[in-house]
């Protein structure tokens, strides 16, 4: 953590938000992943049904990160940055008084919109303030929270499922989302714009002409912009294939009660966490295409080794830590290396396409994976989602550049 404390206080505080930020977004997101078999047994759903929902906010999330990065671009970081977060938090808040499938599809749109700009603007705002050296360890390091996240969202699981009867502890969880509405007031009065957005701002109001957020499909950044699309689309393909379903996997096939299913998932996030900070790290000092071969080699070994070789309750146990390090640590170097990919002017509008391209289209694996599994088993159908997603990974990794210690640039320099 040496590259903390060369933050200025500006710099502390805006990591404290970021990372708090990611935090806050994987509860509100998270706690879905633990309700489903809890929904497929009050309301009558179907497995399909029940991937829809956790699909249909992945794919509005693409469209509200896109959204949230062209905006960015034009009217600051810090400002949508608040505005996404408050959007989220007041939809999660209300899918815990939905009553009926449609209800709570509706709302899980619309929270995906704030869901995917929150990380899209926040990962740009910490990129943009710290040293090329160290970028992917303090961006990786901030998304770690989403461990953090996915933590206190399976402790609170825990905790609600054992003290309230089913039909009222799945609303509880929601409710939390309301925690985030504290953090925008921090955000509001602690967190500034990056020098980098108010160099860019000053050209401007120079008379330098706008950009066009379709900028990044020009000829001179089409390649960079779909490359750094599919890598996404592979990384979280993978992702939510495995976690959107995991809970239910081993709630429902492997037959685990509530308590042990939320032990087996604490060790899987303790794995997250340190998959994090690793990857981070790695990204660093390896350089951030090595990283992602290394971490999609894994993810694959993992997931194949956890969902389709018979392990007893004990060896599951223990290969719950290694899969949550591989699925999470190739996110390590992601959010500095989107950073790294794209110039000043549209970076935020560029990083957020990418991202939530990927989010999108990898949106579409839980649903997959829920209609796929009625015919093949759920273990069977979260492998093969999975281990395309990361051979995808591989192949875009391939095709890019490395930019591991790259200064930030805009237009001007080419």
């Amino acid at each position: 953590m040496s590259w903390y404390g060369e933050l200025d206080k500006s710099g502390k505080r805006t990591f404290h938000a970021s990372f708090l930020g990611w935090t806050i977004d994987a509860l509100d997101y998270m706690v879905f992943t633990f309700v489903i078999s809890t929904l497929i047994s009050l309301w009558g759903i179907d497995r399909g049904q029940a991937g829809m929902l956790g699909t249909i906010t992945l794919l509005f999330s693409a469209i509200g990160g896109w959204a949230a990065g062209i905006l960015a671009d034009k009217y600051g970081r810090v400002r949508i940055l608040q505005i996404t977060i408050i959007w989220f938090s007041t939809c999660t808040v209300a899918i815990g008084f939905t009553q009926n499938f449609e209800q709570i599809f509706v709302l899980r749109a619309l929270q995906g919109l704030g869901f995917g700009g929150e990380w899209a603007v926040g990962s740009v705002l910490m990129g943009e303030i710290i040293k090329g050296k160290n970028r992917a360890r303090a961006v990786g390091t901030v998304q770690s929270g989403w461990a953090v996240g996915w933590g206190c969202a399976a402790l609170l699981y825990t905790l609600a499922f054992t003290i309230f009867p089913e039909e009222w502890a799945w609303r509880t969880l929601f409710w939390f989302g309301a925690l985030p509405a504290l953090l925008v007031l921090y955000i509001r009065k602690h967190v500034p714009e990056p020098e980098v957005f108010k160099q860019s701002q000053a050209r401007h109001a120079a008379g330098a002409p706008r950009i066009s957020p379709w900028m990044i499909f020009s000829p001179a950044l089409l390649k960079t912009t779909l490359l750094a699309a599919l890598l996404c689309t592979g990384i979280q393909g993978g992702y939510y294939a495995v976690t959107t379903w995991l809970p239910t996997y081993l709630k429902v096939e492997r037959e685990l009660s509530v308590l042990n299913t939320g032990g087996y998932l604490l060790v899987i996030i303790l794995g997250s966490f340190c998959g994090y900070i690793a990857g981070a790290h790695m990204a660093d000092r390896i350089g951030r295409r090595m990283n992602f071969i290394i971490f999609s080699v894994l993810s694959i070994l993992c997931v194949y080794t956890y969902t389709q070789i018979p392990l007893s309750n004990t060896q599951m146990l223990f290969l719950g830590f290694p899969l949550g390090f591989a699925a999470s640590g190739i996110f390590g170097g992601l959010g500095a290396f989107l950073t790294e990919l794209f110039p000043s002017e549209i970076r935020a509008n560029g990083q957020g396409f990418a991202y939530n391209f990927g989010r999108g289209i990898g949106a579409l694996f839980p649903t997959l994976v829920g209609y796929l599994s009625q015919s093949m088993g759920l273990a069977m159908a979260i492998g093969v989602f999975a281990g395309g997603a990361y051979a995808v990974v591989f192949l875009a990794t391939l095709l890019l550049p490395e930019t591991k210690g790259q200064d930030l640039k805009n237009l001007q320099d080419g």
